[in-house]
């Protein structure tokens, strides 16, 4: 769903997103984020980087390939990243560049969000399920989306304008238990300003288990039952 710097380079990330965007006839977006701590932070052998470090190389990369996927060619040095006379020719399919929906929690990438986003990506809190009440997730989301929209004015542009999309799995919440809970989970994200909604596939003996039959359901009934 989200590529990072953990594993990208701006320039090389660029050439591939052209190529993705033209192959596909244009209907490519970029979900793309800071990236944290996991198995993908040290894949490519290196020592993982500090929150600091990762909020700055983040700060850095977005721009760039903003830049990168906008113009014919590309030259900027920057602490963590350069590019020198990197060519995009033709450029991209979807005009003036391929979207990009940034995934942000903290004040740094909501600002990247609400300048360069044409989506926004959460998954919840960042604490993780085990620190967040399962009633009191919504209000993080809530908080999110203020801050989101303090951002957009920051930058001169309407929250409107960004979709705001919402990973499930990632907090206590069981939407995915049956169509019901399903229904009362999208209703509740839906009223407080989401627009987007990414469930996971089942997964067994994982934070992703769930039945199969359920699933199906609630891609058959949930979604008509939430109505326009």
């Amino acid at each position: 769903m989200v590529t990072s710097p953990n594993f990208r380079h701006p320039v090389t990330l660029a050439k591939e997103l052209v190529t993705l965007d033209d192959v596909s006839g244009g209907r490519v977006t970029v979900g793309i984020g800071a990236g944290g701590t996991g198995f993908d932070a040290t894949a490519m052998g290196q020592e993982a980087w500090s929150p600091k470090e990762r909020a700055a190389r983040f700060g850095e990369f977005v721009p760039l390939l903003d830049r990168l996927l906008r113009q014919d060619a590309t030259t900027e040095h920057g602490q963590y990243y350069s590019a020198v006379e990197a060519r995009n020719i033709p450029g991209c399919v979807q005009r003036p560049r391929v979207p990009l929906y940034v995934a942000a929690t903290g004040p740094r990438g909501l600002r990247l969000a609400a300048r360069y986003g044409q989506g926004w990506v959460t998954y919840g809190d960042p604490k993780g399920p085990a620190d967040v009440p399962v009633e009191q997730a919504p209000g993080v989301i809530a908080r999110q989306l203020e801050k989101l929209t303090a951002a957009c004015a920051e930058a001169g542009r309407d929250v409107a304008e960004l979709e705001k999309v919402l990973l499930q799995g990632s907090t206590a919440e069981k939407p995915l238990e049956s169509v019901g809970a399903f229904v009362d989970w999208a209703g509740t994200y839906r009223e407080l300003g989401v627009t987007e909604l990414v469930i996971h596939w089942p997964v067994p003996d994982s934070i992703f288990a769930n039945d199969l039959a359920v699933f199906e359901r609630i891609a058959t009934e949930g979604l008509a039952q939430l109505g326009g």
